[in-house]
């Protein structure tokens, strides 16, 4: 039994450089924010406006391109390409996939954004008259275009490299890792440590940021219930309840907390969603929705690459481009926790998920309430709510759903609704700062994430107090800058890799091999008999130690007396040997027998006892997973020739990508 004395050190996964670098660079950038918040404030306004002046045209550029590199992903043959081994399955079922997405990539925006954005665009387009009907679809597309597919293909290209890199090439499930195909194995120095540290200052003021600014929309909606005043001490009890519940759900794991609260929380918004449609002008919202997805799908084009350059506004510093680079200063963490949620599934299931699922339901969204407090402008029936939007948008939704019957029970939902969206992101976000600090490790001890979740809370209260989220805001959008040519590069790499996958994929089916070898002929009765015994999981060991390994072990000896450098390895724990013959700067090969467990079909077994049910194949893997094929009762001759065959197959494989 392990010692578990206080004279053991704690246990941790910590990879200090990142851990103890990212830690102190958060203290300094907090201390200087909440010392000097107004010089802090008016240094990073500086540098967001400079570079929505002067590189407005490279942001616009780069989130095209990620959008046509993610949909081309999606359509072409790389589709098929499994992030992970080609015998992985997802941890996950679609309906908590969708949810866990749709809570970390957009989340308390909604709540914020929901009325407040097509209602300042109603009344304040960036061209055309004001108060119009030209000027409702306008701010109705104008918001789909923001919250729609540009935002996640930007979640999405993070994530591919992330999940492609670390679940099927096994490189650390880090921001590092997505530089491997540009640096190779320098990201296990300085610059990938920098990239890590880089990402962990990202998630961590950008949820702080957002905690606090939503905590204040909190505060706003007790008040507007339940007459709680909206002061600086109620807020910092609101930041440390929340804390502790992202605690709580942090402590419980991601298959259950996160989970579980993000299959709530898109019950409760779609709830919501529902009782607004009905109780607001159904049958007009729904065509709406309709006319304003296909008007936003006919325009994407002139919009994705409108910088208003003849019409000398600045209205797309303000919105567009600070969309564009938070979503781009965000998705170190909204991607990382979408791959580390993604794993199991094709590159084609990934990207129809994750572009259509979540948009589709923002749009949704975005219709019922934007279009519903746009129709009451129209009909006079909005009372004050354009003078609030203007004013202080934390109120909007509340001032909204003044309009309606049960308006304290809606109110009280949207509430819960913040509550559940930042305690989900604040969980989640500890989650990924972990893995990013534990050097890809996913399952580090627990105090760490417990740590995180604290941590972020803390950056958040400390802010608050001191008046420099905005200065922080600013900082993490202008982050996006240099971020963005890191992910230009990281995709130009995922390219190049996925090109590389998919030609040994081509090599596998196309190659002409030679006979299989074999002494004798193998009589009908002893196939039959192979066909119906279903071994346990000793026998498929004495298997691998009579025949694999010795197997293995001529053709090794027969490699090596040519020069190459080769080696059997044995996995005791499994009792899984393995074939590993290395070619230098080119990719490895990998030859594993592993003895994978089945149930027995019920035609042989009446046993109720699952585990008794158990056989046992030994099951080839190659370096790109498992291939669904059983070689228990093979002769070594066969398994040399099998060896023979799928190296035979390796090497027309690296033939093709020289």
């Amino acid at each position: 039994m392990q010692n578990t004395s206080s004279s053991n050190p704690i246990p941790h996964t910590l990879n200090p450089p990142v851990f103890f670098g990212s830690a102190v660079l958060i203290l300094a950038l907090v201390a200087y924010a909440v010392t000097f918040p107004a010089h802090a404030g008016e240094l990073f306004s500086r540098m967001q406006t400079s570079i929505n002046n002067n590189i407005s045209w490279f942001y616009v550029l780069v989130v095209a391109l990620i959008l046509l590199c993610v949909t081309f992903l999606g359509i072409s043959r790389y589709g098929e390409i499994k992030l992970g081994p080609d015998h992985a399955e997802p941890d996950f079922s679609f309906g908590s996939w969708f949810a866990m997405l749709f809570s970390a990539g957009m989340g308390i925006g909604l709540m914020f954004f929901g009325v407040s954005e097509p209602v300042i665009h109603f009344i304040s387009p960036p061209v055309g008259e004001a108060g119009t009907l030209d000027a409702a679809r306008e701010a109705m597309t104008l918001t789909f275009f923001h919250w729609g597919l540009h935002a996640w293909a930007i979640y999405a290209i993070v994530a591919l490299i992330l999940a492609f890199f670390g679940y099927r090439h096994e490189l650390p499930l880090t921001m590092r890792s997505a530089l491997y195909p540009v640096i190779g194995d320098k990201i296990y120095g300085p610059i990938g440590n920098a990239v890590d540290i880089f990402a962990i200052l990202g998630t961590v003021f950008g949820v702080a940021t957002s905690l606090g600014l939503g905590v204040m929309q909190v505060n706003s909606g007790l008040n507007y219930l339940f007459g709680l005043p909206v002061t600086p001490m109620v807020q910092v009890v609101l930041v440390i309840a929340i804390t502790a519940l992202a605690t709580l759900s942090v402590a419980t794991g991601l298959d259950k907390g996160i989970r579980l609260l993000s299959e709530a929380n898109l019950l409760l918004a779609m709830t919501l969603v529902l009782l607004i449609i009905l109780l607001g002008p159904t049958v007009l919202l729904l065509q709406m929705f309709v006319q304003n997805t296909g008007s936003y799908l006919s325009g994407i084009v002139d919009k994705t690459f409108n910088l208003y350059a003849y019409e000398g506004t600045d209205w797309i510093g303000g919105w567009t481009l600070f969309y564009w680079a938070f979503w781009l200063s965000w998705s170190p963490f909204v991607g990382m926790f979408i791959a580390r949620i993604s794993k199991g599934r094709t590159i084609r299931e990934f990207v129809t998920g994750v572009l259509f699922v979540p948009t589709g339901l923002t749009f949704l969204w975005m219709t019922v309430f934007g279009n519903t407090a746009i129709y009451a402008i129209l009909h006079d029936t909005a009372g004050q709510l354009p003078t609030v939007v203007q004013q202080d948008a934390s109120l909007a939704l509340f001032k909204f759903l003044e309009m309606f019957p049960f308006s304290e029970v809606l109110s009280f939902i949207a509430i819960l609704m913040v509550v559940i969206f930042f305690v989900t992101s604040s969980d989640s976000s500890a989650m990924v700062i972990d893995i990013l600090a534990s050097d890809g490790d996913d399952h580090p001890p627990m105090w760490q994430r417990v740590f995180w979740s604290i941590l972020i809370g803390a950056v958040a209260m400390a802010l608050m107090l001191a008046g420099g989220l905005k200065a922080l805001q600013a900082a993490t959008i202008a982050s996006a800058l240099p971020f963005s040519i890191i992910l230009m590069m990281s995709t130009y790499g995922l390219l190049r890799a996925l090109a590389i996958d998919a030609a040994k994929k081509e090599s596998l089916t196309q190659t002409n091999l030679a006979p299989v070898m074999s002494q004798k002929s193998v009589s009908w009765q002893t196939r039959i008999n192979n066909l119906v015994h279903f071994p346990r999981r000793a026998h498929v060991k004495r298997f691998s130690e009579d025949v694999v390994i010795p197997a293995m072990e001529a053709v090794a000896g027969e490699l090596i007396s040519q020069g190459i450098n080769t080696s059997v390895e044995l996995d005791q724990e499994a009792s899984a040997p393995t074939l590993n013959i290395l070619h230098g700067e080119e990719t490895d090969f990998s030859y594993q027998v592993f003895p994978r467990a089945y149930l027995q079909p019920s035609f042989v077994l009446d046993e109720e006892d699952e585990e008794e049910r158990k056989y046992f194949r030994a099951e080839v893997f190659l370096r790109e997973g498992g291939q669904d094929y059983d070689i228990m009762g093979w002769s070594k001759e066969q398994v040399i020739a099998d060896i023979v065959s799928q190296y035979e197959k390796h090497l027309h494989f690296l033939h093709m990508v020289r």
